[in-house]
């Protein structure tokens, strides 16, 4: 149901142009060679975006936390687990991030960041202590859960259509003690349209960043005396 919500704008924009050019061809005795051709035609044009190499894109959140970068730094890595969204994105059903837990120390680790529907797997490729963490995602949890009447639904448009290839958090030192950290992520949308669908794609990502900061902001003012 999600999903189906996000195209209809699609839908709709497709529609009604196909629909009074037919209607005007129907009235001006067009819809025999002319018809044809243009019914060969449109799917050669719609087919061109698909065809190409989907380009990247970055989404970049940042918040300013009341603790120094040690101590930041400590709930980067790992935390432990969120309290429920009360988010209406992710109580309909996108996935919202839940804990993240690591095996091992610097690079090379392996971070896991747990979803509701599944985890990220996140290698780590630089561990610059205090200051920078940056992984790849070699493996990723279902974007989201869909709505639907019947059981174990798995729509084949979620499998692979949305990738997140890489994340950073940068931690910038502030006066008086405080942290500016920084969230990052990269991530490919592989939807025909894609510049439809990297909109709401971004605002995803931008929710999963502000929800996860916050929970690292809380922890860290919470052990700061």
């Amino acid at each position: 149901l999600i999903c189906i919500a996000m195209a209809l704008p699609i839908a709709w924009a497709i529609a009604l142009p196909g629909a009074v050019l037919g209607r005007v061809m129907a009235q001006r005795g067009m819809l025999g060679s002319t018809g044809a051709g243009m019914a060969l035609v449109v799917p050669m044009l719609l087919g061109v975006e698909a065809r190409a190499t989907p380009p990247t894109h970055e989404v970049v959140t940042v918040v300013e936390i009341a603790a120094p970068p040690e101590v930041v730094w400590r709930h980067v890595v790992m935390f432990p687990e969120l309290p429920p969204p009360n988010e209406l994105l992710f109580r309909a059903g996108v996935a919202a991030p839940v804990r993240a837990r690591i095996e091992g120390n610097g690079v090379g680790a392996i971070r896991y960041c747990d979803f509701t529907t599944g985890s990220f797997v996140e290698p780590i490729t630089a561990w610059e202590e205090n200051r920078l963490l940056a992984f790849d995602i070699t493996a990723q949890a279902p974007p989201m859960t869909e709505l639907s009447p019947y059981r174990n639904v798995n729509p084949p448009h979620l499998d692979g259509y949305f990738r997140a290839t890489h994340g950073e958090f940068r931690l910038t030192p502030l006066a008086g003690g405080r942290t500016r950290l920084e969230g990052r992520t990269t991530y490919v949308v592989d939807m025909f349209p894609q510049r439809y669908w990297t909109l709401p794609a971004g605002r995803i990502v931008a929710a999963i960043h502000e929800r996860v900061l916050r929970h690292i902001a809380a922890l860290a003012e919470e052990e700061e005396p």
